[in-house]
């Protein structure tokens, strides 16, 4: 009986215990933190020397760290950049009695979470993937942190944090860059995916708040050249732009052989329809802006075909977003003045560090796994709750620059604006923010919803308002309007191309019986830019 009476108070006091323990308020009292300098992140020195001890701390109590990436199979080469730089931040910075522990979830995710929740860590870094990162958050003790390395707003939350680059960032920062170069309306050209229909919401989104009207929204098939050449068309208008120039040249030719005309009224007929016989296209476009969702390779592609279908690069602006990092895009001349959203530069001392352990030049996983890991080893030393110090809205100071952990599991990221100088280079155009005194974003991930594709919103191109013709004859010689589609109320004042204004003589006019018109055969564009399209 007296076994029993002490087995029950025991239980008693385990009870007692896990009720009073100390809960992370991962939302609640984020507000109430104060706001000031970030916290400078690199706590290590670049030039240790591998193998010796941080810090003596022989018999203190043993904390514990545990990374969750896949090791193996053909996402290995992306767990292993990881691994690499979660290893230098360690050796740097870690002292002796934290016990980082590596689990493959290449195969079993499923078993490697299980196994890393049994060593009860104080922090997880990892898991990589969506899916991963929404397991462990409906398995993990809620109080237990987890820094991952999704962009998947819907699988964090709940103590599962993210280091990657949240989209919504990048696009709100070009789209508020498109604001300070007074862009008139765009349109956006996005993959045809889940994650490009969430990014084509958040640039709707975007539109809104810094009030630039966003007039179109075309999907495409990813590396599939015909859907991009079939988006391009319709973007451009090239069918109604076509026959708009088709109808253009007709009334010019009509005018020219039927009508009689002074000298200089002939002179100005056989002017404009000798200008519009060198290209295929009439008329301005709705928007004086493309925003590119998608990575670089597409882009360009894009960028070639609107080209093709007589774009004007000098009157269209172009825009991206991180996306473009790593690609070449920066080497196509057609890109020239192009601007995309994108972090800080690299630290070249981390640079030399992680080519001198691992022989490979860092990619941004890297570095997000280099501030993961001091930011878990600051956690765990620190005297603050684990909450106070990952949440804190100062934010930290890291490889890649400026950037905080919300209550939402999501990242904010402080990015520059660069621009594409067409040698190969960039410039950058506006730094990225170095404090979060002020608000740098508007825009949260978890409340963006996909957008659906959205037809030209256009006033159409009619004929006459890019030609020239004698008052008189204009009663006789009209044209429709062509590719009109108008959602809402759409105000739009065509900018009038190439019109020489005629004086209003009436002398010396005749018709010539030898007169012969320009023919109005299509221009031949079988080549753009040395590259083939196939029609």
């Amino acid at each position: 009986m007296y076994y029993i009476k002490r087995f029950f108070i025991f239980c008693a006091v385990l009870l007692i215990a896990a009720c009073t323990a100390k809960k992370e308020d991962w939302i609640n009292n984020y507000g109430t933190l104060d706001l000031g300098a970030p916290i400078q992140m690199q706590y290590g020195s670049y030039d240790f020397q591998f193998g010796t001890a941080s810090d003596n701390l022989m018999g203190a109590p043993v904390h514990r760290m545990v990374v969750l990436l896949p090791l193996s199979g053909e996402d290995a080469t992306t767990g292993k950049t990881i691994r690499t730089s979660i290893e230098t931040a360690v050796l740097q910075n870690a002292p002796q009695n934290l016990s980082v522990s590596f689990y493959d979830t290449s195969y079993d995710v499923n078993n490697a979470i299980n196994k890393a929740l049994s060593d009860n860590p104080e922090i997880i870094i990892g898991p990589i993937f969506s899916n991963e990162a929404e397991t462990i958050r409906n398995v993990k003790p809620e109080n237990l942190p987890v820094l991952s390395f999704t962009s998947d707003a819907a699988s964090i939350g709940k103590g599962v944090m993210t280091m990657a680059l949240m989209p919504t960032n990048s696009i709100e920062e070009i789209v508020k860059e498109m604001s300070s170069d007074k862009i008139k309306s765009f349109i956006i050209m996005a993959p045809d995916t889940q994650s490009g229909k969430m990014m084509a919401g958040t640039a709707l989104k975007a539109s809104e708040i810094y009030n630039i009207p966003s007039v179109g929204i075309f999907y495409y098939k990813e590396n599939d050249s015909d859907s991009i050449k079939s988006m391009t068309e319709e973007a451009s208008m090239n069918k109604a732009r076509v026959a708009a120039n088709t109808k253009a040249r007709e009334i010019l030719s009509d005018i020219l052989t039927k009508e009689r005309l002074t000298s200089i009224e002939k002179s100005s007929m056989t002017i404009q329809l000798d200008n519009l016989s060198k290209t295929d296209t009439l008329g301005n476009l709705p928007y004086d802006a493309v925003l590119f969702l998608g990575n670089g390779n597409d882009t360009k592609s894009i960028a070639s075909f609107l080209r093709y279908y007589g774009v004007d690069s000098h009157k269209v602006r172009f825009y991206g977003t991180i996306l473009w990092d790593g690609s070449d895009i920066t080497n196509d001349f057609i890109m020239y003045g192009a601007k995309y959203a994108t972090l800080p530069e690299i630290s070249e001392d981390f640079s030399n560090l992680y080519e001198q352990i691992s022989g490979k030049t860092p990619n941004r996983l890297a570095t997000f796994g280099y501030d993961a890991t001091n930011l878990a080893i600051g956690m765990i030393y620190s005297d603050k709750s684990n909450a106070a110090y990952l949440l804190d809205p100062s934010g930290y100071m890291g490889i890649d620059g400026l950037f905080r952990l919300k209550p939402t599991g999501e990242s904010e990221r402080a990015l520059r604006v660069v621009q594409i100088n067409g040698d190969k280079s960039i410039s950058t155009i506006r730094e990225a923010a170095q404090n979060f005194m002020s608000p740098i974003y508007n825009i949260e991930q978890h409340n963006i919803r996909p957008a659906n594709a959205m037809e030209l919103e256009t006033p159409g191109i009619n004929p006459t308002d890019y030609i020239n013709i004698p008052e008189r004859l204009r009663s006789q010689y009209k044209s429709k309007t062509y590719g009109t589609n108008i959602n809402h109320d759409f105000q739009a004042t065509p900018i009038q191309e190439n019109i020489v204004i005629l004086p209003e003589d009436d002398s010396d006019s005749f018709i010539s019986p030898d007169f012969q018109p320009i023919s109005l055969e299509s221009v031949n564009r079988t080549y753009i830019d040395s590259i083939e399209i196939e029609e």
